[in-house]
């Protein structure tokens, strides 16, 4: 269980890592591509914006990749339920305002790994 949980919160800093650059980076370049749906001329308007949010994205994977470096596992624990919950309150508040598509690739794995961390926990106990 520990390791399952540890590879999620792993994979999940990677896809903040990705989503802090496509905004910081990539927002104008790729976001037409990825959001179709909305207006070109909307991706150069908002780029602050979107840099803004990617700020908060590489906060969140920043959380995650500490808390894998945590060696306490009660601590570790803590803080990665900390950087999951807020991972998971992003995808819902995404899959309410923006889409269902980009909140289900937030929601789906930071629940996963929730589930896995607190069977960890129950094992270690």
């Amino acid at each position: 269980m520990r390791s399952i949980f540890l590879g999620l919160v792993a994979v999940i800093a990677v896809l903040h890592l990705y989503i802090a650059w496509f905004e910081i980076f990539a927002w104008t370049s790729r976001g037409p591509a990825v959001f179709d749906t909305f207006p070109p001329e909307l991706f150069s308007q908002t780029i602050q914006m979107a840099a803004n949010q990617g700020v908060y994205n590489a906060f969140l994977a920043a959380g995650l990749i500490w808390a894998l470096t945590i060696s306490d596992r009660v601590w570790q624990h803590r803080v990665a339920a900390c950087f999951l919950l807020f991972v998971l309150f992003a995808g819902i508040a995404a899959a309410l305002t923006v889409s269902l598509r980009p909140g289900l690739f937030q929601i789906v794995p930071s629940a996963l790994a929730l589930i896995f961390l607190t069977l960890s926990a129950r094992r270690a106990n």
